[in-house]
């Protein structure tokens, strides 16, 4: 093809137009955002939650102390075709797993879908499900690491609350016997999908920045959510409080995928910077020190923004991993004695 040609048949389409304008100018439109935010309803005793497998596999034995506890607060459980089952580190096969999500989106009986585990493959089927059953008759879809990709997806197009949380493979075996951390963090589970307000604070740290701030909550794991950027699943960050946990990486690493986040503008215009556990980080090689610390990466790449960050809240791979409603209001406030974040 002409390179002229192509040059000025791109610049004339509308997709071309908004692309190029949007890098070229000194300013940065983000894609546009969903405007309604709502939260699915809250449950009854006798509703149904669904268990399902949309990444890694886990044995039907191993959800039983989630199911006994769930049961417990007076709710029926459904568990999915793909809880048990396996293609090598997958709960089942990429169609297996798709259909076992669809199937419990679509039925009215089920209402909030508890992802078993973690660890990978939400990204391979996000594409294959359809949410239009789910956009009018909304349910609460229940996760953490991996459960990112739904997360993401389901607030960058519907603006649909979601609940960032502990899995079936975090519920300990006998629930009366756990540390009151453990405990604490699997009740606020039933409180946020009970409809409770949600309220969490977290302890003063140096490195925090002050301030106070409204907005959205969204976020998971970061590098989910870089893996996000360009795709179909992108989130919107631009007025929202996001937060960040990570788990297993270089420090390296964490500096490149927080580095892609503020490439990307998704830290340009946030209402809040809110960064969990950044645990099990690995040793740099001998030889090679990357030199900087979680704090300095982070507060590099947000040094030209105004609004309030903090450090170590309870949320990521860690025992203290709260249940945080993404998409509902919430207010952050960052002081000198500590940090809370009220819905």
């Amino acid at each position: 093809m002409n390179r002229k040609h192509f040059l000025s048949t791109l610049l004339t389409t509308s997709v071309g137009v908004t692309t190029l304008s949007s890098f070229a100018s000194s300013g940065f439109s983000e894609l546009p955002d969903k405007p309604e935010h709502r939260l699915p309803p809250y449950l009854q005793p006798g509703d149904t939650i669904g268990i399902t497998c949309p990444a890694g596999y886990i044995k039907r034995e191993d959800i039983m102390p989630a199911i006994r506890l769930l049961e417990s607060w007076g709710f029926s459980v459904r568990i999915g075709k793909t809880v048990g089952a396996r293609d090598y580190t997958f709960g089942g096969t990429d169609a297996e797993r798709a259909a076992d999500l669809q199937s419990m989106l679509n039925d009215d009986r089920i209402k909030a879908i508890l992802c078993a585990r973690g660890g990978y493959g939400s990204a391979r089927i996000i594409d294959q499900i359809s949410f239009s059953h789910f956009q009018h008759h909304p349910k609460w879809v229940i996760g953490f690491s991996d459960i990112t990709v739904l997360h993401c997806h389901i607030n960058r197009h519907f603006g649909i609350g979601t609940l960032h949380s502990k899995m079936c493979n975090s519920f300990p075996d006998d629930f009366s016997k756990a540390e009151p951390i453990v405990q604490d963090t699997i009740m606020s589970i039933y409180q946020a999908l009970t409809g409770k307000k949600m309220k969490y604070t977290a302890p003063a740290d140096i490195h925090n920045r002050r301030g106070e701030a409204k907005g959205v909550l969204i976020g998971g794991n970061l590098s989910i959510i870089q893996g996000m950027c360009g795709t179909n699943s992108e989130i919107v960050t631009t007025g929202k409080l996001l937060f960040l946990e990570e788990t297993g990486e270089y420090l390296y690493n964490l500096d490149r995928l927080m580095g892609t986040l503020h490439r990307a503008h998704k830290l340009d215009n946030l209402a809040g910077l809110i960064i969990g556990g950044f645990t099990k980080i690995k040793a740099d090689d001998p030889g090679e020190e990357f030199g900087r610390s979680v704090y300095d990466i982070v507060m590099e790449k947000v040094k030209d923004f105004k609004y309030p960050v903090c450090f170590n809240f309870p949320v990521g791979h860690q025992k203290n991993n709260y249940a945080l409603k993404c998409g509902a209001m919430h207010t952050l406030n960052v002081t000198t004695s500590g940090t809370t974040l009220k819905e």
